[in-house]
């Protein structure tokens, strides 16, 4: 039973909180650069004063129980909460520790620029990048562990702000010599029969190539069972004569570089992307993510 004098520590919640993200008593205790048993001691106090089980802990595995999934987004408000007064009382909204989330098929063209921006503009924040699926990405924002997500728009899930930043064009990677390279005025019904290399299940990026299709009633030709999990993959694959993919502009000068390849580009209205960032509506920090959001608008990668 809940002690109703009892009042946890921010010590205490940032144990939970740290255990939860990484289902390991370890690593949650080098991220908060404690001992495990100090880690131990701080979770053992905070359920003794809750009176629940927050963490299921085995020699195999550490759970988060039905108790810990229910209090843990209102863990990471609180931190939050105090994280910001404390950037606040520097005066610098953007301080402290940041989850970033961040798309496969973004964070090699964007992270190059945005993280020695982020470092020259709020010295005080300390970033740390979690580069997932989009899917994974917004079950972290939903449970507290993830911040912010930088990824494709709309995400269409409630209790989430949305800021978009830029959107981009789709751009047609093939080997070269092919029929098809040097183009400018590609129509996507130019996809028909071509053999459509895709990332796996799972990327955005995969669905949005086959929308693209579906939008113009394409059926893309086989590819085989040729599977990847980066675009960089993918881009070998065409450039091995596998076949062709679609990548954003964002990818293009990085993943054509070696001279294997040949893009060509559709007719305007071309088909793309919006970026943006998503954030929890209930978070304190919403003119903060609307900051970061014009920083990374101002680092768009060419």
């Amino acid at each position: 039973m809940t002690d109703q004098t009892y009042q946890p520590t921010l010590s205490q919640l940032r144990a939970f909180a740290a255990i939860a993200e990484y289902r390991h008593f370890g690593s949650a205790a080098a991220r908060l650069n404690v001992s495990q048993p100090t880690l131990s001691q701080a979770l053992a106090s905070l359920e003794n004063g809750l009176g629940l089980q927050l963490i299921e802990r085995s020699t195999r595995r550490v759970l988060v129980t039905a108790a810990g999934k229910r209090l843990l987004p209102q863990a990471m408000a609180t931190l939050e909460a105090a994280d910001r007064f404390m950037a606040s009382a520097v005066g610098d909204g953007l301080g402290g520790s940041l989850r970033l989330g961040i798309i496969p098929t973004v964070a090699p063209y964007v992270l190059p620029t945005l993280l020695p921006e982020l470092r020259r503009r709020f010295p005080a924040m300390v970033p740390h990048v979690i580069e997932d699926q989009t899917a994974r990405l917004l079950d972290g924002l939903r449970n507290g562990l993830v911040d912010v997500a930088l990824l494709a728009l709309p995400t269409e899930t409630t209790g989430l702000i949305e800021i978009p930043l830029y959107s981009e064009e789709f751009v047609l990677v093939t080997p070269p010599g092919h029929e098809l390279a040097g183009r400018t005025d590609l129509s996507p019904a130019a996809l028909e029969a071509l053999p459509l290399l895709l990332l796996d299940e799972g990327h955005c990026l995969r669905d949005q190539s086959l929308d693209v299709c579906r939008a113009q009633e394409v059926r893309p030709g086989p590819a085989g069972d040729t599977r990847a999990a980066s675009l960089a993959t993918v881009v070998q694959c065409v450039a091995g004569g596998l076949g062709v993919t679609l990548i954003p502009q964002m990818a293009v000068a990085a993943e054509t570089s070696r001279g294997t390849l040949e893009i060509a580009r559709f007719a305007a209205p071309a088909p793309g992307r919006t970026l943006g960032l998503a954030f929890r509506a209930s978070t304190a920090r919403t003119e903060d993510y609307e900051h970061l959001a014009d920083v990374i608008r101002a680092q768009r990668p060419v």
